[in-house]
């Protein structure tokens, strides 16, 4: 009996963000991205999401290569932790090569991994797949889609993607070479479904440029500008600009100074000689000659531009002499931590460009109709939208079908849909375990969902810790009762409460006394259920409650 084609997305279906899907046909699994996700707000503590990766764990050996699209963190920051699990190659384009044997670096793992440099256009086997890397443009250089030969016909996954008629770096997207495999047959293709509400096309890079100088021209204040820091097409624009009204350009925040590293030496940004100065050399620079590109165009916490926004950075102190340009649009569910870096620059004095008004952010991804465009050009028998949040995947789904692909033949998936197809049919048949795991700053310790609704707990409702010192002969209280209240109720109610908790205390050691109950464990169970009564009824809280009980 023949073996049937799986598609298996382990990440970036109902989300933006930790991309990966599983291409899987006998004994042959080869991996598509393998990306992070940003953690939530309520997610306390948790510094970076990656996807599950156990089924991956139990078919390591079948799987023969990961190939990347681009180098974006969405598509490779899961990697390093991949990699702790699965042995595996990893296939992708100059520049991301370059971004992964940084990470790999950062992570100590560069050593035993095997990193295949492609470029657009090479075909490459894998188990029984081929796999053809196709030019795309994209917010960052070096951006491939995907075709890949099986056994039944070929899958055609666009990557992110855009069609840009004038992209700074090398030739629009190849799409010819999309109408090429629509013309040969195309059994799947897999979308980027990112800008599938947004109608038309989406602009060129080129525009944000024009819009730079009509900033710089005549400013006479010092620029800080930032944008994402693997956006290099948008670095090498505000060098360029920069140059051109003869300013200096340094750059501040880690992520920027790899980017320019990386690219400075495989040659993918172009810097004209004298134009940088370091950042400890930026006061010999007088302020309306200098332009400083830094990190936070997500209000992340502590980076670049957030630590100038709380006047905590090191060498830039934020004023009235000062323009802030935010050349990006907020990642959705940023858009407040945003807000409050403005406002904290504009506080500051500091005049404040960010309106998309302004011009001076294009996305990276497709627009509707150049959706359509992929769509007619590749002629796919079955369509299967991906990253994306469900409703976009819902809308590039009518969009297909607008196209003239029948309802039966488009899926929508979830993270962890076991996608089969053969010649005749597409369906789901079943999932594979998928979801998220949470990692804290180290890199290294996964939270589990215990400890994550402990710490909402904590921020939700506050804690009492309670310590009780008691006689070994008798079990009698030997000093008052210890207790310390945080993050629960408001301070004109402490002391009341704290008088009440203490009668609680003496309360239950009496009724305890009285039934002759010794136990430690039991006397705490009895402690924390008759605060959480009280607690309850007098302020509406239910705090984690923390007692200790020693014995003299």
């Amino acid at each position: 009996m023949a073996s049937k084609l799986k598609l298996i997305p382990l990440g970036g279906l109902g989300e933006i963000g930790k991309n990966i899907t599983a291409v899987e046909y006998g004994r042959d699994i080869i991996l598509v991205d393998c990306g992070m996700g940003f953690p939530e707000n309520d997610m306390y503590g948790v510094d970076v999401v990656i996807p599950d990766f156990s089924y991956l764990k139990v078919n390591k050996s079948k799987i023969r290569g990961l190939v990347i699209t681009h180098g974006h963190e969405d598509h490779i920051g899961g990697i390093p932790f991949l990699l702790r699990e699965v042995e595996v190659p990893i296939y992708a384009t100059e520049l991301t090569a370059a971004l992964i044997e940084l990470k790999l670096e950062e992570h100590s793992q560069l050593t035993n991994t095997q990193i295949f440099v492609k470029k657009a256009g090479d075909k490459f086997r894998l188990g029984c797949f081929e796999v053809e890397m196709i030019h795309v443009n994209h917010s960052i250089a070096d951006a491939v889609g995907l075709a890949i030969k099986t056994p039944i016909g070929t899958i055609v996954h666009t990557g992110d993607f855009k069609v840009d008629l004038t992209p700074l770096q090398g030739e629009m997207t190849n799409l010819a070479r999309f109408s090429e495999l629509g013309n040969n047959g195309v059994l799947a293709l897999m979308m980027d479904s990112t800008n599938v509400e947004k109608p038309g096309y989406t602009p060129t890079e080129r525009n944000v440029g024009k819009n730079f100088e009509h900033l710089f021209d005549g400013c006479d204040k010092r620029i800080i500008i930032t944008t994402f820091a693997s956006n290099v097409d948008r670095i090498q624009q505000i060098i360029n600009v920069a140059h051109k009204y003869k300013r200096k350009v340094a750059f501040t925040g880690r992520s920027l100074e790899n980017i320019l590293k990386v690219c400075s030496e495989i040659g993918k940004m172009k810097i004209p000689e004298g134009t940088i100065v370091e950042m400890d050399k930026i006061n010999s620079v007088p302020r309306n000659k200098l332009v400083i590109i830094c990190t936070g165009s997500q209000g992340e916490n502590m980076s670049a531009l957030y630590r100038m926004a709380h006047s905590v950075h090191k060498q830039v102190s934020i004023d009235a002499r000062d323009m802030v340009i935010i050349s990006a649009s907020a990642i959705p569910g940023n858009e407040i931590t945003m807000g409050r870096v403005i406002d904290l620059l504009f506080q500051r004095g500091a005049k404040v460009v960010y309106d998309k008004e302004a011009g001076l952010h294009v996305s990276g991804h497709a627009s509707r109709e150049e959706l359509r465009m992929i769509l007619a050009l590749t002629k796919p028998k079955y369509f299967i939208p991906v990253h994306g949040e469900y409703r976009m995947l819902c809308k590039h789904a009518d969009l297909a079908r607008e196209m003239g692909i029948k309802p039966n033949n488009i899926i929508i998936g979830e993270n962890g849909s076991v996608i089969e197809i053969t010649q005749r049919n597409i369906r789901k048949n079943g999932a594979v375990k998928a979801g998220d795991i949470l990692v804290d700053a180290s890199g290294t310790n996964e939270i589990g969902s215990d400890v994550l609704s402990d710490r909402k707990h904590l921020a939700d409702e506050g804690v009492i810790f309670t310590s009780l010192v008691l006689s070994e002969e008798d079990g009698s209280l030997i000093a008052p009762p210890e207790i310390t209240m945080c993050g629960f109720a408001d301070p004109g109610d402490l002391e009341m409460v704290e008088t009440n908790l203490r009668r609680i205390v003496y309360e239950t050691l009496s009724y305890c006394d009285k039934k002759h109950i010794r136990n430690l464990a039991t006397i705490k169970s009895k402690l924390k259920t008759n605060y959480s009564g009280y607690l309850y009824k007098t302020v509406r809280r239910s705090p984690m409650v923390v007692t200790t009980i020693h014995k003299l």
